[in-house]
């Protein structure tokens, strides 16, 4: 049988070193040597010896996911073999996160990452409990974190002089050494009547980077007939 389908950049190969890598811009090939977590329900292949467990978040946790409709819904994956990890064919990214690091990402955008990382919810000063989107994943540690992203990210410097103002809905994640809160950029009043709808922005201060999607929402999805 011959096709462009099976040319070398489309075949998966035998994995050489445990640890993740992109199999593709789209997806995320994870050679399991011991535990690894992923994002629920983005496992799309796996061969060799491989159990998958459902991964709680705590009370905490689980409280904040369902007021928010965010939140880190994780799945242990435990043996030895290789996974392939996938979500929406969104753009995949590789992180490596060293010691020392602290990186906050919105638990939208994980697909998978090392057992060594430590990650930990947490909510954007001032959201509340109405801040949809706002309550994020920040890790620490030692190891690799696959994001996500619909189209091709902008990373974007903040810097003392240069605070970044984001849309709440197209964040993905920034360094979490900087200072975040949200900012309103117009009245009630003029909301009211008719403004922008930009009417809250994350603000991010200090030295570091922000990471944001072009889209400020979801793609639209066709119901289904």
């Amino acid at each position: 049988m011959k096709s462009d389908l099976f040319s070398n950049e489309n075949m998966a190969q035998q994995a050489t070193v445990p640890g993740m890598t992109l199999q593709n811009a789209k997806s995320v090939k994870y050679t399991v040597n011991g535990e690894m977590h992923a994002r629920q329900g983005s496992m799309i292949a796996f061969r060799g010896n491989l159990e998958f467990e459902r991964k709680g978040q705590g009370i905490g946790g689980m409280l904040k996911r369902a007021v928010t409709g965010e939140g880190l819904a994780l799945m242990a994956v435990r043996g030895q073999g290789e996974a392939w990890f996938a979500h929406e064919a969104n753009n995949c990214f590789i992180i490596d996160v060293e010691q020392g690091d602290s990186l906050t990402v919105n638990g939208r955008n994980v697909l998978c990452f090392d057992a060594s990382l430590s990650y930990e919810i947490q909510t954007v000063k001032g959201a509340g409990l109405t801040g949809g989107g706002l309550f994020n994943s920040v890790f620490t540690g030692y190891g690799k974190l696959a994001v996500m992203c619909e189209g091709t990210p902008i990373v974007i410097p903040v810097t003392p002089q240069q605070p970044v103002y984001a849309d709440t809905d197209a964040v993905v994640g920034w360094s979490s050494r900087l200072t975040s809160s949200l900012n309103r950029s117009q009245s009630v009043g003029s909301a009211i009547r008719g403004g922008s709808g930009e009417a809250v922005q994350l603000k991010l201060e200090g030295e570091g980077f922000v990471i944001v999607r072009p889209s400020e929402a979801a793609p639209h999805k066709p119901a289904q007939s």
